[in-house]
């Protein structure tokens, strides 16, 4: 490797500037006056809370410093991912000294004022939160649920061939299973094709309470480790910055150059070899600040984490050591008169875009293009009468993903689209996408594997952590993607999409962020079809899980069959700032709506379906029979037919819901339907019986505030399940079709002719489902062959 000069001129600027960034750290942990000590310390000047944390954000400074350096001299770009979240205020610290806070900012001018305005809106009402957060330059990882910096910085790394990401892992963050999933990133990144991620993984010995694992392993174990994963760790350690920075700053440039090498061999069509570069950097914990309180050890400790001095409003001797610790910095040095940064200090940052608190690549609005959609008229399915055909409802989804990719393929990277999906891409009948693309997968493939090579651009890995975290970071830094799961299992990552979610609702409100594509979710092999796996698969949580969300936000959406996927899908690729949620199940379903009649439903929200129903027009519905979901919709069709069929005399109105969120008031969602549509929809005082995908208390929760909300009867998923058939599960959770009639004859205005024979029978037909399923392991045929007449 080269010997990458770095001289004492050199060292000594980086060491004043990095110096900078910590006294401005402390500063706005402890200080909402003289924030320049330009006169003696005193109590009054302190906060009266103090929040934040300083143990981890001397070494994020210091990366920080080190790589504007390495940006100055190579021209490269560099977007920086913050693992340990808490170091908000070196971040914040860090784009000030470089001029893209106060740009973004303008009233945290650079000047004494502006530090001032800075360290008062730390942690405070009205300012910005103490993580690296939304309204931090430079990041797309807020860094507060530990976990998921690998997995982000693999994201923004994929299809963008000339970004380095510099993912900075806390120990802390370490042992956290996401973050132990994400090692593998080797096994999928494509040098030719994408960017790079240097990870830094810094050891700085404790957590919140106590040690961390690594902080206690050898570096022989951690580079053991590391290396089964695909890395060649670089181990940097010590405590005299002297000694440290010229190491880590040859390990930064050996590390780039091997990266450069890899890329280089890849693009020109040579064999590449070797392991990804990585970084092991040991420092102690809260460097360079108090190294003992009240004769207790702080530095290196755990006690360093948050704020080691807590009692400077109270206690002088506290107070004298905080003002000694600032001072040690010499802020007169680093600051002019006017509380400017010192001119020397302020050209050691890159220029521009290559700033990493502004750099594109962490806004990434700015980069993004309109993902081209196919005309959906090439993949909708001929409806000659509703409910007649079977077809599995998300295949066409698959066709319309297909060719989304070959319309995004470029020849230096993977374009502007990727599907991720842990293992499940054909078992979800989404595999025309093989059709264009394979598997990617940097890993040996042998002549028994389907559909695996270097450059395919399908994620599967079989971790719903890494497929969430991967498209998180993949949106944020300006591409457009999908998120395919088992409803159940999608659960394993909600905490990660309520986060992500909480990025967007206070993206929205920063002019400076940019818009960026949707984050869409399907899922799909749904709670109702899963009797053939059992009650480990079935689980439709993440609804509930989403709908308290900002409505700024989340978008819920249940199509009941092909061609409303489509136009449901159309709209989520297309759109910006959402989070969709896509329900709908795989296996064979009947089709009801032409494409047409699809988007006018979706555009809509929900439909009165006029064919199914027995009203004519003007008249007021006995009972109303809603549906929202797949399955749903079937069963509640089904007991439309059977009311007809049976009680001709009742008058019924089916209303079919596909924009769950719309159901919500205007004033709580703006896909909420106003009063008139609503009881347009469900009248005013008509019982409602509400199949719905599901549990029922979802629905009760949207309607609060609705008239008469008492009048709405849900039946939906009540954690009744096993291995079964798939009639079943509907009986066991109450909302088969009988279950429905029951229900409906029950509250409906006025009891028709024969509802007591029709009831009876009901009851019989679940009796005798009961044990037809035992003696012949299937569905009866009148339920499996059943469809609209």
């Amino acid at each position: 490797m080269t010997d990458h000069h770095y001289s004492e001129d050199q060292l000594a600027l980086d060491l004043k500037w990095w110096a900078a960034a910590n006294y401005l750290t402390v500063a706005q942990i402890y200080l909402k006056d003289n924030t320049l000590l330009r006169e003696p310390l005193r109590a009054e000047h302190i906060k009266p809370r103090l929040l934040g944390h300083w143990g981890t954000s001397p070494g994020l400074s210091m990366i920080y410093t080190l790589l504007n350096r390495h940006i100055v001299a190579t021209d490269a770009d560099w977007l920086y991912v913050t693992g340990p979240g808490h170091g908000g205020p070196a971040l914040v610290a860090s784009t000030y000294l470089e001029g893209t806070y106060s740009e973004i900012y303008p009233e945290v001018s650079d000047d004494a004022e502006g530090i001032h305005r800075m360290c008062r809106r730390f942690s405070a009402p009205g300012g910005v939160p103490s993580h690296v957060s939304v309204q931090t330059p430079g990041s797309i990882h807020e860094g507060g649920e530990l976990g998921y910096a690998l997995a982000h910085a693999a994201g923004a790394a994929f299809d963008h061939p000339n970004l380095v990401v510099a993912c900075v892992i806390g120990d802390g963050e370490a042992e956290t299973g996401p973050l132990s999933g994400s090692w593998k990133l080797p096994a999928f990144l494509n040098p030719r094709r994408d960017g790079a991620v240097l990870p830094i993984l810094h050891v700085n010995g404790a957590k919140i309470a106590g040690p961390t694992v690594y902080g206690r392993s050898s570096d022989e174990d951690i580079q053991a480790y590391l290396g089964g994963q695909g890395w060649a760790p670089i181990v940097v350690s010590g405590d005299d910055p002297d000694v440290v920075f010229p190491q880590l700053y040859q390990a930064i440039s050996q590390a780039h150059e091997k990266i450069r090498e890899m890329q280089g061999a890849a693009r020109r069509g040579d064999e590449w070899t070797g392991s990804w570069p990585a970084i092991v950097l040991r420092t102690p914990k809260g460097w360079t600040g108090p190294h003992t309180v009240d004769g207790i050890l702080v530095e290196g400790t755990h006690r360093a984490h948050q704020v080691p001095l807590s009692g400077v409003r109270t206690n002088e001797s506290h107070l004298r050591q905080l003002e000694e610790w600032m001072r040690s910095y010499r802020p007169d040095e680093l600051f002019d008169a006017n509380g400017s940064l010192a001119a020397e200090l302020a050209a050691l940052s890159p220029a521009g875009d290559k700033r990493m608190g502004s750099t594109p690549y962490a806004n990434g609005g700015r980069l993004r293009v309109d993902l081209p959609m196919p005309p959906l008229e090439k993949y909708a399915l001929p409806i000659q009468s509703p409910g007649s055909t079977f077809h599995e409802t998300t295949r066409v989804l698959g066709e319309l993903l297909r060719d989304i990719y070959a319309a995004t393929e470029t020849e230096d990277s993977g374009g502007i689209f990727r599907l991720f999906c842990p293992d499940e891409t054909s078992s979800n009948r989404l595999g025309a996408v093989f059709e264009t693309t394979d598997r990617c997968w940097q890993l040996p493939i042998t002549d028994y594997d389907d559909g695996l090579s270097a450059d395919g651009r399908v994620m599967e890995v079989l971790s719903e952590h890494l497929c969430e975290g991967w498209l998180e970071g993949y949106l944020l830094s300006g591409r457009h993607g999908m998120f395919a799961s088992y409803e159940a299992f999608a659960m394993v990552s909600v905490s990660m999409l309520i986060q992500h979610a909480k990025w967007l609702q206070h993206a929205v409100d920063l002019p400076w962020r940019a818009s960026v594509a949707s984050l869409n979710v399907l899922l799909t092999s749904t709670c109702w079809r899963n009797d053939h796996n059992g009650f480990s698969h079935q689980g439709p949580g993440m609804i509930d899980a989403v709908i308290p969300l900002a409505p700024s936000v989340i978008r819920v959406w249940l199509p009941p069959d092909s061609n409303t996927l489509l136009s449901i899908s159309d709209h989520c690729l297309r759109s910006t700032d959402h989070v969709n949620l896509i329900v709908v199940d795989k296996q064979p379903h009947l089709q009801y709506l032409t494409l047409e009649q699809a988007h006018e439903h979706c555009a809509a929200g929900a439909s009165v379906w006029e064919w199914a129903g027995t009203e004519a027009r003007g008249q007021e519905p006995d009972v109303v029979l809603a549906a929202a979901g797949d399955v749903p919709t079937q069963e509640i069709l089904a007991a439309a037919q059977l009311l007809r069929d049976h009680t001709p005399e009742l008058i019924t109105r089916v209303v079919n819901v596909v924009d769950l969120m719309a159901l919500l008031t205007p004033t709580e969602h703006p896909h909420g339907f106003g009063e008139r549509v609503f009881l347009d929809l469900f009248t005013a005082q008509t019982d409602v019986v509400f199949a719905f995908h599901g549990y029922s208390r979802a629905v009760h929760e949207l309607i609060h505030g609705r008239p008469s909300p008492e009048r709405f009867h849900v039946r939906g998923f009540s954690e009744q399940g096993t291995t079964t058939t798939p009639f079943d599960m509907v009986v066991l959770n109450k909302m088969s079709r009988y279950h429905l009639v029951i229900e409906a004859l029950r509250r409906s205005k006025r009891r028709p002719a024969g509802a007591s024979e029709l009831a009876e029978f009901c009851r019989t037909q679940l009796e005798k489902h009961s044990r037809y399923i035992v003696e012949h392991l299937e569905d009866m045929p009148e339920v499996e062959n059943w469809t609209w007449s």
